[in-house]
């Protein structure tokens, strides 16, 4: 049942009564009222109680603004709401897991970073950018997790090598009708070859946990917090923020920071007992969820997540000068922008005022900065002297980004440039497309609809007209 394909085949089958039914020990008596139902209820109850990277469910509690003061010992308390439904599981031990099993293909894993470089044939050599384990940042996180330990004082002889952690969000929509929807978060690790980690037989992606939506029921919780006055626009969206931040202060718990400045001590695949240091270095998410995570307002004056050029210099995107501001703008996670939340903060929750009224306004829109602490931030205060600025993990979402974005814009336009044109140029656009032959087993597939329509496209089917 839970072996194998998730679709059983008749290979399936064959194993089941080869290896099972007619194995020598097998007994026809131990199947006597057997209930498939009961059997999965006791085998997730044994689960739970002996496998320590296995799921749990928690409540999130958020602090919901409203509009009324709490700064002083005479005010009543912030009210908070809890969201339930938060299905996560500890990071250290999904580590821990990966990094010593067998499945994961863990053997394969690059413990130590290197430069990759090429030799043309006219003898001149470029550099190799191509997976995360040769790349500057994490060859800068190895040399930085070596000083540290030089100045060790506990005499530890073990290897200490980087964990390259990847993360994803993306909130999914799972039905064309309804409202059913998950929102997951899943980890890669940087240490496997992106060769691997695409192969969905690798066991590569490790899903952490399925962010909650803010319920109905917090509507009325709200309208009677108020007293018959619902919530706005601009408190849905803070207490999503708040929401997705109170989720990541729960993931990235005290073992996790234990993790980070310490190292977990595994015995690895090739037998050697190393001290393995978790780094996170990408977040890829769209540009909505990239904009919860930074704690930045939704297309806001300052719309990048990395850095603080302003709206009307969008056209000058890829020039010198476009380069240069990206660099002395960057953001920072420093003590100015965490001085600038919490003082923002203070005047929502202690003062009392809205989440855009003047005076946060003229503390924030500046940068497009919101009145929420940043659970990434925190987690930086945490694990000093290690340096984490959490902006720089904000990095380029290519399906988001580009498939999704700039090509399928671009296609678009290509297409009503084509209508304006003449039906029939419309045509002939179609039957080019399904007249491309595939390319591999998935790396161009069959076109066989009208390409115009662009009727449920995927990422990937853009990628194919792309290509």
């Amino acid at each position: 049942m839970w072996t194998g394909s998730e679709k059983k085949s008749a290979g399936e089958i064959n194993r089941l009564v080869n290896e099972v039914i007619n194995a020598p020990d097998f007994k026809p008596s131990d199947l006597k009222g057997f209930e498939a139902g009961r059997e999965t209820a006791k085998l997730d109850v044994f689960a739970q109680k002996n496998f320590k990277d296995g799921w749990h469910e928690s409540d999130v509690t958020i602090e919901v603004p409203d509009g009324k003061k709490h700064g002083s010992p005479n005010d009543p308390p912030i009210p908070t709401f809890n969201v339930p439904g938060l299905l996560h599981r500890p990071l250290v031990e999904v580590i821990k897991t990966a990094w010593s099993s067998a499945t994961t293909n863990s053997s394969r894993f690059h413990y130590f970073p290197f430069r990759q470089f090429w030799r043309r044939s006219d003898d001149k050599v470029e550099r190799i950018h191509g997976e995360l384990y040769s790349s500057d940042a994490f060859l800068s996180a190895h040399e930085e997790l070596q000083q540290a330990k030089a100045s060790d004082m506990t005499g530890c002889t073990l290897e200490w090598v980087t964990c390259g952690l990847m993360l994803w969000s993306d909130s999914t929509h799972l039905a064309s009708f309804g409202d059913a929807a998950l929102w997951p978060i899943y980890m890669f690790f940087g240490n496997q070859s992106k060769y691997d980690r695409v192969r969905p037989t690798s066991g590569a992606c490790h899903h952490v946990a399925y962010i909650p939506k803010l319920p109905d029921t917090f509507y009325d919780f709200f309208t009677q917090l108020t007293g018959g006055r619902g919530p706005s626009a601009d408190i849905i969206t803070h207490c999503h923020r708040e929401l997705m931040h109170s989720v990541w202060r729960l993931l990235l718990d005290n073992d996790f920071v234990h993790a980070y400045t310490h190292g977990i001590v595994m015995t690895c695949p090739d037998g050697v007992i190393r001290r393995v240091f978790p780094r996170i270095f990408t977040y890829s998410a769209d540009y909505p969820e990239k904009v919860l995570l930074a704690t930045l307002r939704n297309l806001g004056r300052c719309i990048c997540p990395r850095c603080k050029q302003t709206k009307d210099r969008v056209p000058e995107m890829g020039t010198k000068n476009d380069d240069n501001r990206r660099e002395t703008l960057a953001r920072e996670d420093d003590e100015a922008y965490r001085r600038k939340s919490t003082t923002a903060r203070k005047a929502v929750y202690n003062s009392g005022l809205g989440v855009k009224s003047s005076a946060v306004e003229t503390l924030l829109a500046q940068e497009s900065l919101v009145p929420t602490l940043n659970a990434f931030s925190e987690f930086a205060q945490k694990i000093l002297p290690f340096a984490f600025n959490f902006f720089s993990m904000l990095v380029v979402d290519f399906m988001h980004e580009f498939e999704l974005g700039v090509w399928k814009a671009i296609f678009i336009h290509l297409i009503r440039m084509l209508v304006s044109v003449g039906e029939g140029v419309v045509q002939e656009f179609n039957l080019r497309y399904r007249q491309i032959p595939t390319f591999g087993r998935s790396t161009i597939r069959r076109i066989s609809s009208n390409t115009s329509a662009l009727k449920k496209l995927a990422a990937r089917d853009y990628e194919d007209y792309l290509q």
